[in-house]
C-alpha cells in the first residue's frame, strides 16, 4: 500500500505522508505530529471508539513495546523487511526520520 500511494501520488523524495489542498493538490511540507493525531482521533471516533484513549505516539510505542515483548529487536521491528507481526503496517510506524522527515529542495 504504501508504495501505491508513493506511485499514484508521485513522491519520488521527501516525506510520505503530507497534507492535501481543498482541490486535491498534494502539498510538499509534511503532515504536522499534530496533524497526524487529529487524523487518527478523528478516524477512532468514526470506529465507535474513544478518541481520548489513543494518540498517535501511543499507537507508535505501543507497536514497540509489542515487538519487544515478542522478542524482536529494535532494529528488525523498525526495518522494512522485519518479520514483526504487524508487517504489512510498518510504513506508519518506524522512525520518526523515516516517516516525518521534512521534504528536501
Amino acid at each position: 500500500m504504501l508504495r501505491a500511494w508513493l506511485k499514484r501520488a508521485g513522491i519520488t523524495e521527501g516525506a510520505v505522508f503530507r497534507g492535501i489542498d481543498r482541490w486535491g493538490h498534494l502539498e510538499r511540507k509534511a503532515l504536522t505530529p499534530q496533524a497526524v493525531n487529529l487524523i487518527l482521533k478523528r478516524r477512532i471516533a468514526q470506529a465507535g471508539l474513544d478518541p481520548k484513549l489513543f494518540s498517535a505516539h501511543g499507537l507508535r510505542s505501543g507497536f514497540l513495546t509489542e515487538t519487544a515483548r515478542r522478542g524482536i529487536p529494535l532494529s528488525e521491528a523498525s526495518s522494512n523487511r522485519s518479520t514483526a507481526p504487524c508487517n504489512r503496517h510498518r510504513a506508519i510506524t518506524t522512525t520518526p526520520s523515516a516517516n516525518w522527515a521534512a521534504p528536501r529542495g
